[in-house]
């Protein structure tokens, strides 16, 4: 069973090796074997593990139940903390987004996928996005899924008197740009 089978918000697979999502996978028929991402620098080590099975495993998150499983016909890269099930083969490499330049707040860590196939796992449902050569998407950082196109941009509103003279602790509307072509996948954005 090289594809997974996604039903009832699970993934399940059969025997082989498999790039996980942390707490994953929830069920197995069989053993299995855990293990980390070895290398010198790998920024997603802390969001995703590699599991030997021997039989089939089931992977499902409760906080993340709408799975999306996306084809890697061109190279992918996801949101780590989103990625649920991948085959081994598929990981490319990991680095750390940054939202903001020369500052590693609100930076995202992420995970490129050159072929076969993902399967994310998301809060609420995804959509697809596909832009035309040098169109614009915005998105709030929150909702970023994954993405073909090139590496987004950082962006927030413009700063007002007011904020500088008399600072208040909130949110600022921080987003992203993406710039076409290329394929985006995005969920619902957090109101709370």
């Amino acid at each position: 069973m090289n594809e997974p089978q996604i039903e009832n918000g699970f993934a399940k697979v059969g025997a082989g090796t498999w790039l996980v999502g942390t707490s994953q996978p929830t069920a197995v028929i069989g053993n299995s074997t855990p293990r980390s991402l070895k290398g010198w620098l790998v920024p997603d080590r802390s969001k995703l593990h590699l599991v030997e099975v021997t039989d089939r495993a089931c992977c499902g998150a409760a906080n993340r139940p709408f799975l999306t499983q996306v084809p890697c016909a061109a190279p992918l890269v996801a949101v780590s903390a989103k990625v649920l099930l991948a085959p081994v083969e598929a990981r490319q490499g990991a680095k750390v987004l940054r939202v903001i330049p020369f500052s590693f707040r609100n930076a995202l860590c992420v995970t490129k996928f050159a072929s076969e196939w993902v399967v994310l796992a998301t809060s609420s449902r995804t959509t697809r996005v596909s832009l035309k050569e040098n169109e614009l998407l915005t998105v709030r950082v929150e909702s970023a899924v994954a993405w073909t196109t090139q590496n987004p941009t950082g962006f927030m509103p413009r700063i007002g008197l007011w904020d500088i003279l008399i600072p208040r602790q909130r949110d600022r509307n921080l987003m992203l740009h993406f710039y076409g072509p290329g394929v985006v996948w995005v969920e619902g954005s957090d109101a709370s």
